[in-house]
This record gives C-alpha cells, sequence and structure tokens, in this order.
C-alpha cells in the first residue's frame, strides 16, 4: 500500500557524527490529561498508531477488575508481569510459570511462539542456541493472564488469542472505553506474539494512561488501575529487564513514572502526580531514538529533579560506537513540545468516565 499525504511528523531526534547531523528520526507526541485534554504536543498528536506493547497494561486490566490477582493468589511482582515486555531473565520466567501452575495452565497453552531471552541482548552477550522456553518469550506474562482470565470466567483457554473469543471482546470493550474512543474505531491487527493489537490516536493512547496512572475518577475499576500502576511502579524489573529503558525510567520516577515501550518506535508513559499520559511514536520505527526522545518530554514537562536527570544522563544522549569500541557519535533529541495547542484540539470524549 502506498504512503500518501502530506507528512504529519516533526524531527524528534537527531544522529550525530563528526559533529555533524547524520539521520533525523521525525515524529508525533501527545502528551493529554485523563479528560481527554491535549496538554501539549509535537507534530501530529492525532496520530493513528498500533499500540504494539505499550498496550500491555490496558489488556490486563479486565482480568485485574474481576479479582483475577486475589482469586489465584499473585504477588505484585506477577501483576507487573502481566504488563510486561520482559527480558527473559531467571526470575521472570520462574514467575511466569509460577502465575500458569496457580491458574491450573500449562505452558504448552501459551500462544505466543518462542524467541531468544532478551536478556542476552541487553548485556550484550550471544544467547544460547534454541530451542527456546516460551516462558522466556518477553510476552509470556501478558499471555499467562490471559489464559488465567479464562480460567477466571470459565471461558475456554483453547483459541484465547481468537479475536472474537470473550477474552479478546472484552479487553477490547475496556481498551476503548479508557482510550476513549468508540470500540468500532480500533483499527485491529496481530501483534508479534500473536495476541490482537490495535491502532489509536496518540491522543487516545495517552489518555488511557493518564487514567492508569491517576485512578482517581471513581470509576468501577479505579481499584484495578490502581493495582497495574502500583505493581509497575514498585517493580519495573518485572515490566522489563536489566539495562533496559523502562526500567531505567521507571527507576528515575521513583514511583511516580509508568512507562511501557511498544515495538516500532513506540513509548507511552504515565506520570501519577500529574495525572497526565504521554504517547510518543517514531515514524521510522526506530528504537533507539524512543529513550532520548522521552527523557527530553519528562524534562520539558518539569517532571525531572536532578537525581533523575543523572540517573537516565546516559539514555539522554546516548553515544555511538565503531566496532573497536570508538565513540563516533551520539543520538540527541530535537523535540520541540507545542504547549499552545492545549484546549485547543486533541479533546477525546470521555468515554466510560
Amino acid at each position: 500500500m502506498a504512503v500518501s499525504g502530506a507528512w504529519p511528523h516533526v524531527p524528534l531526534a537527531a544522529v550525530e557524527r563528526g559533529g555533524r547531523v547524520e539521520s533525523v528520526h521525525a515524529g508525533s507526541v501527545a502528551v493529554v490529561d485523563a479528560d481527554g485534554t491535549l496538554v501539549a504536543a509535537a507534530g501530529s498528536p492525532d496520530f493513528v498508531a498500533f499500540t504494539r506493547s505499550a498496550l500491555k497494561p490496558l489488556q490486563a486490566l479486565p482480568f485485574v477488575a474481576a479479582g483475577g490477582p486475589a482469586r489465584f493468589g499473585l504477588v505484585a511482582e506477577q501483576v507487573a508481569l502481566l504488563c510486561a515486555s520482559h527480558s527473559g531473565e531467571a526470575k521472570h520466567q520462574a514467575a511466569v510459570a509460577d502465575m500458569l501452575a496457580k491458574a491450573g495452565c500449562s505452558v504448552g497453552e501459551l500462544g505466543c511462539g518462542t524467541h531468544a531471552p532478551l536478556v542476552y541482548e541487553a548485556l550484550g552477550e550471544p544467547p544460547p542456541p534454541p530451542p527456546y522456553s516460551p516462558l522466556a518469550h518477553n510476552c509470556s506474562g501478558k499471555h499467562a493472564g490471559m489464559l488465567a482470565c479464562c480460567v477466571l470466567h470459565g471461558w475456554p483457554r483453547e483459541g484465547y488469542l481468537d479475536p472474537t473469543h470473550p477474552l479478546q471482546a472484552t479487553i477490547r470493550t475496556s481498551i476503548a472505553r479508557h482510550a476513549g474512543t468508540d470500540e468500532d474505531a480500533l483499527a485491529p491487527a496481530i501483534d508479534g506474539c500473536s495476541a490482537p493489537n490495535y491502532a489509536l490516536p496518540l491522543t487516545a493512547l495517552a489518555r488511557a494512561y493518564a487514567r492508569v496512572a491517576r485512578p482517581d475518577d471513581g470509576g468501577d475499576d479505579a481499584p484495578a488501575r490502581r493495582m497495574v500502576a502500583d505493581a509497575m511502579t514498585a517493580h519495573p524489573d518485572y515490566v522489563s529487564g536489566e539495562r533496559r529503558s523502562d526500567l531505567a525510567l521507571m527507576r528515575a520516577g521513583r514511583g511516580d513514572w509508568i512507562a511501557k515501550v511498544g515495538a516500532e518506535g513506540v513509548q507511552a508513559i504515565g506520570l501519577r502526580r500529574a495525572g497526565l499520559g504521554i504517547a510518543i511514536k517514531l515514524a521510522d520505527g526506530s528504537a533507539r531514538a524512543v529513550a532520548p526522545v522521552a527523557v527530553a518530554i519528562l524534562e520539558s514537562l518539569g517532571v525531572l529533579d536532578a537525581a533523575a536527570r543523572s540517573e537516565l544522563a546516559a539514555w539522554a544522549a546516548p553515544v555511538l560506537h565503531n566496532a573497536r569500541g570508538a565513540v563516533v557519535g551520539a543520538i540527541r533529541s530535537v523535540v520541540v513540545l507545542d504547549k499552545g495547542r492545549a484546549g485547543r484540539s486533541g479533546v477525546l470524549r470521555s468515554a466510560g468516565k
């Protein structure tokens, strides 16, 4: 399919080498409050992008709201794993296996497939040869939660990834409600782990994160949103993994920031005290520019203190090395947030409030 229409994005990050700009990563940003009001933006805040793994906290909410963690005796680390793109570290795999056992499910029922544990890439080490367990897949926690949700409701576990399955229908309804959009407006696709995924306007994704970050609206599932936010911020090492950006962001936020990256240049962040959600999309799908842009946005919004700024310095301007290990360049953010659009556009229908 041809890409047509006016280019909606603006430069968000620049790659420098030898004192010159070698490449530019363009994209768009939306910063939205829980009512759906646009607070700040760059590029096209209403750009429709697939959410990829940034959707995971929203996919977990129906299970949490139905009392799943209490029913199966899940600990907070396992609630965090429901929302995770974990690294397949030993503790991650063990906790997912325990989740499955508590729900009476087996590893063989996981429909996520297999890949090498991400921990090896993060540590710069070669992975062992395959085969790999589905437990090591970065989405295994999400899938274990989906299977447990089927057990909780008495739904068939077979076919749990089919978009017409009751589980996926329930998740779809919940996503639309928190994003403040009509369910039939969700653009469907299949994610890398074979679960249904949806494209949303960046404003809608940001609104959903604002609602998870600050669940004080009195909604029926406010306790579930609070449980998800508390688990993610208390145990970011179970949402992400060592030497990865979501872990670094949430540690630097000290309980205030919910961060979840997605494939193809997606990042969503919820600011708990400010009650704001941030959604970022890099148009070229680049992962390398996401963290510098995210840190720059947090700086622009005034939520970085000196300690957080120091902790995130390496992520704010990552250096580039050649094959000999020499520093040859760096990536820096060039994002400029437009705060003058606040209240003029990007106001979403407050569905489900």
